[in-house]
């Protein structure tokens, strides 16, 4: 079944705030894997608005206890990311294109015309033994130039899917994903995927889109859980999931 990694990037947000450490991130990925979470996420910036080189060294020191879960970091490798990724050795990284004042990731990597900065970047990781994967656009030509600069996986970038969700559009972004994700699965890559993915737009996605090993939510799922509380909120998207899959078995 498709994991569920949380993101807890708007709890870190929301602690900045105050110097006084609450909420604590920590607390928030210890209250998520009780409620079956099955990896974290955090995608720590230059400027540290969201989550610091604190709170990556806690949470990777926090999942030792907890060995099957999986620790992804996110970044630019070309801004800074690869500190975090030699110093905790998560099990997965994934590379996004985002620039440093970005207000948040808005776009894929652009292959082959990224391939050669790339390159190193992925082969740096891999020779620590941490997965890669690459922030992608659904574009389908782009995927076995991914899978020929070695790396494992893709995350396809959801919110333009996202954006359909609900209106006429929805179907064929639909099958612009589902091309994308089947490009990677024939190329030898795993799929992952992420960003403004909610609990409305969450299983039909899934239920359409074949092999999609992960999906990363963070600001919807935080924004639910201010409302349900956050062990209720991972129940109610793990749900989704499993409701992903009887809709597949269904159809």
């Amino acid at each position: 079944m498709t994991a569920l990694s949380v993101n807890l990037n708007k709890v870190a947000l929301v602690r900045n705030t105050r110097p006084i450490g609450i909420p604590s991130v920590t607390r928030a990925a210890l209250l998520a894997l009780e409620a079956g979470a099955d990896g974290i996420t955090v995608h720590p910036r230059p400027d540290g608005r969201h989550v610091r080189a604190e709170d990556v060294a806690a949470l990777s020191e926090l999942l030792r206890g907890w060995p099957a879960v999986e620790f992804n970091i996110e970044g630019n490798p070309f801004h800074g990311l690869m500190d975090y990724v030699a110093q905790v050795r998560p099990h997965q990284c994934t590379f996004v294109p985002d620039e440093t004042g970005a207000f948040t990731s808005d776009h894929g990597w652009d292959l082959p015309a990224d391939a050669e900065r790339l390159a190193p970047m992925i082969e740096q990781a891999r020779g620590l033994g941490v997965r890669v994967s690459l922030f992608m656009d659904p574009v389908p030509g782009a995927m076995r130039f991914a899978a020929a600069l070695g790396a494992d996986r893709v995350e396809l970038y959801t919110e333009p899917y996202a954006q359909r969700f609900g209106s006429a559009g929805e179907a064929d972004s639909l099958r612009e994903y589902r091309a994308a994700a089947e490009a990677a699965l024939a190329a030898g890559l795993g799929v992952n995927a992420g960003h403004d993915l909610n609990r409305f737009n969450l299983a039909p996605f899934l239920a359409a889109v074949p092999g999609v090993d992960e999906v990363s939510i963070g600001h919807a799922l935080i924004a639910d859980a201010l409302e349900f509380g956050l062990g209720a909120t991972v129940r109610m998207y793990l749900a989704e999931i499993r409701r992903a899959e009887a809709m597949r078995r269904a159809g």
